[in-house]
């Protein structure tokens, strides 16, 4: 039985790291790419700032290959740790981990390439503003990586803690619904993130002498729409934490996996429809800085009934764990 066991868990790293970098690596990749694709039609605009619209699209890149990268140490974590071979529940810690490193960075590399091609854009029009635009896009893109460093948290939070001694079936349910709750959850939020970033950036080309402002409204949005992936986390810091009964029922055990899974999808839709009211919002302060107040009122007013849905899903997902 031993034998089995140690099998086991080298199957589930193997396969937890696959996930981790395979499906990590999706987000870099399509932000990357269209960093690179704004970058040319920016250069095509303007050769002359050819230079400095590089600089911005290598940098920006940078910020969006962070999150393969912490797909990445998950990974070889994963592949060339030792782990115990002591319990059955170090195969789900193991898939917990690729699976939450994995989801979670898809969202972040996608978020952080709309800033870096709206920063490349706006300097093909206002070369002058440069490095006003680049800050920007460097704020905006490091706030679409915070969902996925809360995914990399649980990640190591699932390798570096023991759950060995606790009972089998409702502690891998948990576990794995820890993982699908933090890397489910951050997909919407830094999606949304990097729509209200890229607002930003444009909005800044647009009315450089207002960029304080916009850069502004652009972190309240932004920090709105990431609310949805801190519950997520919060889903998961309790499944993880939160002491399982002793029991061998499959409904229990089931009831903690749905939380999970529940908070993991309710957290994506409210993430990018609030990214998306926090856009507009940017962008429409660019246009006309005279109805600012009205302008951030309503789009607090619609971020906070576009995040109820999410709220549900926490609502269900905490009554699966606790009352179920």
């Amino acid at each position: 039985m031993a034998s089995d066991i140690q099998t086991w868990v080298r199957v589930a790293a193997f396969v937890g790291g696959g996930i981790a970098m395979g499906v990590g690596a999706i987000g870099a990749a399509v932000g990357e790419g269209y960093s690179a694709a704004c970058a040319n039609s920016a250069i095509s605009r303007n050769p002359k700032s050819a230079g400095e619209i590089f600089k911005a699209m290598l940098v920006g890149q940078a910020i969006a290959e962070s999150a393969a990268i912490f797909a990445l140490v998950i990974a070889m974590l994963l592949l060339f740790s030792k782990f115990p071979t002591d319990s059955y529940v170090m195969v789900a810690v193991l898939l917990s981990a690729g699976i939450c490193m994995g989801l979670g960075a898809i969202g972040s590399g996608i978020g952080s390439g709309f800033p870096t091609g709206a920063a490349c854009i706006g300097i093909s029009r206002q070369p002058g503003i440069g490095k006003r635009l680049t800050t920007n896009m460097l704020i905006g893109s490091a706030v679409c990586q915070t969902p996925s460093i809360f995914s990399m948290v649980v990640s190591f939070i699932l390798l570096f803690t023991d759950f060995s001694h606790q009972p089998l079936l409702p502690t891998f349910a948990a576990l794995v619904g820890a993982g699908l709750s933090a890397g489910l959850g951050s997909i919407g939020p830094s999606l949304g993130g990097g729509l209200v970033a890229q607002a930003g950036c444009e909005g800044i080309a647009r009315q450089p002498t207002r960029s304080t402002a916009l850069t502004n409204i652009m972190l309240l949005g932004q920090a709105v729409s990431q609310t949805t992936a801190v519950y997520g986390l919060l889903i998961s810091f309790i499944l993880l934490f939160k002491g399982v009964p002793d029991s061998t029922a499959l409904a229990p055990a089931a009831a903690l996996l749905a939380a999970g899974i529940c908070m993991g999808f309710a957290a994506i839709g409210p993430g990018i429809g609030e990214g998306y009211v926090g856009q507009k919002a940017v962008d429409a302060m660019a246009r006309n800085e005279d109805v600012t107040a009205v302008i951030t009122r309503t789009m607090l007013v619609g971020q906070a009934v576009t995040e109820s849905t999410g709220i549900y899903g926490m609502v269900i997902a905490l009554v699966l764990i606790f009352v179920v």
